[in-house]
C-alpha cells in the first residue's frame, strides 16, 4: 500500500512544473486529505501512549509521529488549531491505535482521561491493609504507599496532627491516572482529599477544631469496626457515648487488634486483655484509644457525629451480624450466655446477610 501511495505521488510532483502554483496547491489539498482520511497502518495494532505534564503540543505530536499513530506532525497540529484544542491535550497514558484517523487521536487524547486504574477500598480497613489493597491495584509499592501515609508534611498540608492518615484514608471506589513518578504521594493526597470533601456532608457549617475532629473519627472508626448491621450504626455510637460519659471502660476487642499491629494471629489471648503496654488496650486504658483503628466509612463518621439517645451500656454479637443491647450488666452477662457461650459455631457470623 505504501508503495503505491508513493508511486501516486511521484506521479503527481512529476505534473507539478506543468501545472504551476494551481498545482502546488492541489497537491497540499490532496496530502492534507491523505493525511486527515487514510490512517498510517491497515489493519492498525494498539499502543499504549504516555503524554507528559506539561508537554507542549508539537513535542507529543512527534513523539506519535515516531510511533506511527500519525504521519504528519504539522498536519496534526494544524488540525488541532482548526478544532481549537492545541492546549487541551491531557496528561497521562492512553490507549492509541495505528489504525485510528488523526482526528479520533486528537479527540481521546483531548476528551478522555486515558487509561484509568480502579482502586476500591471498602471501609474498616487500617492504612497498612489499604496498602496492600492498594499495590494489589498496581497503583504503588506498599513500601510507596507506606511512606505517603506517614509523611509529616503531606499530613501537615491537610491539618492531620498525628503521625499516620488512619482513620482520614476514606473508603472508596477511585478510578485513576496515576503519574508516573510519587504515585505513593498521589494516592494518599487522593484520599485524604476525598475525606475532607466527604466531611462537609457531616459539617456543612465547618469541620470542627482539631481535638474534636479527631474524637470523632476515632469514634466512627470504632462504631466501623463493630458494626455487623447497618442500621445499628447509631445504637451502637450512643453505647460509646453512654459508657464515655459514665467514665466506664471502652472495653472493644478491635482496639486491642490495632494495637497488635500487622503480627495479629486473629485470636486475643488473655495476656492481651490485661496488656497495659498496648496504649490501643481499652479493657485497661480509659476513654477513647489515642487514634482511629481503621478507616471508617461516611456513615460511621454520621453516627458518630448524631448517636442515638438511649441507655444502652452494653451490646453482644447475635451471631447474624446484628447486636442485642442491654442497658444492666447482669442483662448483657446473660445475653453473653446465650449469644456467645452457646452459640452455633456452624451458623455464627459477624455481619448480616444482604437480603
Amino acid at each position: 500500500m505504501a508503495r503505491k501511495r508513493n508511486l501516486a505521488l511521484l506521479f503527481l510532483l512529476a505534473g507539478i512544473a506543468a501545472l504551476g502554483a494551481s498545482g502546488y496547491f492541489w497537491i497540499m489539498a490532496w496530502l492534507d486529505h491523505q493525511f486527515r482520511t487514510v490512517p498510517p497502518e491497515t489493519p492498525g495494532h494498539e499502543v499504549v501512549f504516555t503524554v507528559e505534564k506539561g508537554s507542549p503540543f508539537l513535542v507529543v505530536a512527534r513523539d506519535l509521529r515516531s510511533d506511527n499513530i500519525i504521519t504528519d506532525v504539522n498536519r496534526f497540529w494544524a488540525l488541532a488549531r482548526e478544532k481549537g484544542t492545541v492546549n487541551e491535550v491531557r496528561a497521562g497514558k492512553f490507549r492509541l491505535n495505528t489504525g485510528w484517523r488523526p482526528d479520533r487521536v486528537l479527540e481521546v487524547l483531548t476528551t478522555t482521561p486515558g487509561i484509568m486504574v480502579k482502586v476500591s477500598v471498602r471501609e474498616g480497613l487500617t492504612w497498612w491493609q489499604t496498602a496492600e489493597v492498594v499495590a494489589e491495584s498496581g497503583v504503588c509499592t506498599q513500601e510507596e504507599f507506606a511512606a505517603a501515609a506517614q509523611d509529616s508534611e503531606l499530613l501537615k498540608e491537610f491539618g492531620i496532627k498525628a503521625e499516620t492518615a488512619e482513620g482520614f484514608l476514606f473508603p472508596e471506589t477511585y478510578l485513576l491516572t496515576p503519574p508516573e513518578e510519587n504515585k505513593g504521594r498521589y494516592m494518599v493526597r487522593t484520599m485524604l482529599r476525598q475525606f475532607f470533601a466527604e466531611a462537609e456532608k457531616v459539617w456543612p457549617d465547618g469541620l470542627p477544631e482539631w481535638k474534636n475532629l479527631k474524637k470523632f473519627v476515632v469514634l466512627a472508626s470504632l462504631v466501623e469496626k463493630e458494626t455487623g448491621d447497618v442500621t445499628e450504626r447509631e445504637r451502637i455510637a450512643g453505647v460509646f457515648a453512654n459508657r464515655l460519659k459514665r467514665r466506664m471502660l471502652i472495653q472493644a476487642d478491635p482496639t486491642i487488634i490495632y494495637g497488635l499491629g500487622p503480627a495479629f494471629d486473629g485470636n486475643i489471648r488473655k495476656k492481651h486483655l490485661k496488656d497495659r503496654n498496648n496504649p490501643y488496650n481499652t479493657y485497661v486504658h480509659p476513654g477513647l484509644p489515642p487514634g482511629p483503628i481503621c478507616s471508617p466509612g461516611l456513615d460511621s463518621l454520621k453516627a458518630a457525629v448524631h448517636p442515638e439517645d438511649h441507655r444502652f451500656l452494653y451490646f453482644v454479637a447475635k451471631g447474624d451480624g446484628s447486636h442485642y443491647f442491654s442497658k444492666s450488666l447482669r442483662e448483657h452477662n446473660n445475653a453473653v450466655i446465650k449469644y456467645q457461650i452457646r452459640r452455633n459455631r456452624d451458623t455464627y457470623r459477624s455481619t448480616k446477610s444482604a437480603e
